[in-house]
């Protein structure tokens, strides 16, 4: 039998307790706790004669409604990209979401979570980010990526409502950020940059701004901080049902990959290959297609990190993409915040060329005004020999996933394109 989801129980008692309060704002229409209730209980009971998973594609508005009623159904629930057909695979009825991974370095794998540990992510969530009834947070992630679900569940474990976009258009952003009492937005680093471009500052209520998805560079961390917005920046993956570390502005001061302590229950470490290690009560079942965790109940990443004297993460970037330029490691991630900085650069990716001199030969994407001098004295001024580029393209815009994440795969194309 397929087990009950904590998801439903808050739902439940929010109509029961507070049946009139804002519950979801979408597209001009609105629901109290006790209407949410009800719709997702009629949908949940013709949930309840299909089979045992709930797979759909649809707008957020669909997806949301089907996370609901799979949840009060008994039923796991795998959100999917409009057009995208569920994977055919027995689908172990102690997982409540079947998510997939970003896909930002190609291959994309479906991830079992089960109800502890969403409910173990909302609730750590939720303590750190003093989310509480009667905050609004404005959605504007994907719902079929583990941050826009994962809202879902924090926002139904505190009382608090969700003003649920279709994807994100500043302008809407921009809009609905006057218009409502947001208390809490998540954004990835190309969304903040885009309100900024558009002179967007936070409404005097907004308290929290968690930014995660991609790498946040201190330009932009500046610029927006300088402009009043309340960042947060945040480390979290599918496998650990989204938010695992973030830092808060009181925190002290910030640096660029600075995510801050580990949520209530879990843990982190650096392996001896440099890879942040995650163990706790938020973390996966296993993939889809097998494997996940370590016999020990460590989840490997793939990503390089480092942890503090005071225990903060920082995070250096994806393991897959260190490249040796001249006989020494270098990361993209290092390139990319030397890069943001020198000004004209709006946006900046790196990449490399296999060479039979430096091996990696560096490769800078860059969508700006900065002229080509001005960047490679830039560079010359900040980084190491072995890590300057030895090309730069222009282009009008980077390749990026519906996460908001650099695709990484896309750029190594795009890098293999450039000339002398």
């Amino acid at each position: 039998m397929a087990v009950a989801s904590p998801l439903a129980r808050y739902l439940e008692q929010a109509a029961r307790q507070a049946p009139q309060r804002p519950a979801l704002f979408h597209g001009g229409d609105s629901w109290t706790q006790a209407m949410l209730w009800a719709n997702a209980s009629a949908l949940a009971a013709r949930l309840e004669r299909q089979a045992t998973c709930v797979a759909v594609s649809g707008d957020s508005l669909c997806l949301a409604r089907h996370a609901w009623a799979s949840a009060i159904a008994g039923r796991p629930f795998w959100p999917l990209p409009a057009g995208e057909a569920a994977a055919t695979a027995t689908i172990a009825e102690d997982s409540a979401l079947i998510i997939s991974t970003s896909g930002s370095e190609g291959r994309r794998r479906a991830v079992r979570l089960g109800p502890a540990a969403l409910d173990s992510a909302a609730a750590g969530a939720n303590q750190r980010l003093a989310l509480g009834a009667g905050d609004l947070w404005l959605n504007c992630l994907p719902l079929y990526h583990i941050g826009g679900q994962a809202i879902l569940w924090r926002c139904a474990r505190a009382g608090a409502g969700m003003l649920l976009h279709d994807g994100f258009h500043a302008a809407q952003v921009a809009t609905d950020l006057a218009r409502f009492p947001v208390s809490h937005i998540s954004l990835v680093p190309a969304m903040l940059a885009a309100l900024l471009d558009l002179a967007i500052t936070p409404p005097p209520g907004l308290r929290v701004a968690l930014i995660g998805g991609a790498a946040l560079a201190a330009p932009l961390y500046e610029r927006a901080t300088a402009a009043g917005w309340p960042l947060w920046p945040s480390y979290g993956m599918t496998e650990s049902a989204a938010l695992v570390a973030v830092h808060a502005p009181d925190d002290g001061p910030w640096q660029a990959g600075l995510v801050g302590r580990p949520l209530p229950g879990m843990e982190l470490a650096i392996g001896d290959d440099g890879r942040i290690r995650l163990r706790g009560r938020q973390l996966m079942r296993g993939y889809l297609d097998g494997g996940g965790l370590a016999g020990d109940g460590w989840l490997i990443s793939g990503d390089l990190g480092q942890i503090d004297a005071n225990g903060c993460l920082t995070v250096i970037g994806r393991a897959d993409d260190m490249l040796i330029s001249g006989g020494r490691n270098v990361h993209p991630q290092e390139i990319e915040s030397c890069l943001a900085a020198c000004p004209g650069i709006r946006d900046v990716a790196v990449s490399g060329l296999a060479d039979p001199v430096w091996g990696d030969l560096i490769v800078a994407l860059v969508v700006g005004t900065a002229g080509l001098a001005a960047l490679q004295a830039h560079a010359r001024q900040h980084l190491p020999a072995a890590a300057l580029p030895r090309r730069v393209t222009y282009l009008d815009s980077l390749p990026r996933n519906a996460a908001g994440k650099l695709d990484r795969p896309a750029l190594r194309q795009l890098a293999a394109g450039v000339r002398s």
